[in-house]
């Protein structure tokens, strides 16, 4: 390496200044998500079959899962867990009630 240009120099920088639209309007910053879809899921329960188990199941079979009745269920979007809830019955429909949400430290928390 050539021992030419070994001086530093000082380079004149423009000033900078926060973006009035940035920071201060959360919702503003949020409104480009809002149409995005998601998918929302409940879990009720869990089980691990072997494939012989699963393949004599049939018509009026009953599988227990790994929840106790009233336990709450879990609410998932996009695969990540946000809340938990109990199921309800609206218009002959199926619903969830949240009863509890995850914090975001508790999602880190579960990511572990």
């Amino acid at each position: 390496m050539s021992e030419e240009n070994t001086e530093a120099q000082t380079v004149d920088q423009p000033a900078v200044t926060p973006d009035p639209g940035a920071g201060g309007h959360r919702e503003a910053n949020l409104d480009a998500l809002l149409d995005v879809p998601v998918n929302v899921t409940v879990e009720i329960g869990r089980v691990s079959l072997p494939i012989k188990e699963l393949l004599s199941l049939g018509q009026g079979s009953v599988v227990p899962l790994d929840r106790l009745v009233g336990q709450a269920h879990d609410v998932l979007v996009n695969g990540t867990l946000i809340a938990q809830g109990e199921v309800v019955v609206v218009d002959d429909k199926f619903g969830i009630r949240f009863t509890e949400i995850v914090s975001p430290t508790e999602r880190v928390k579960r990511l572990k």
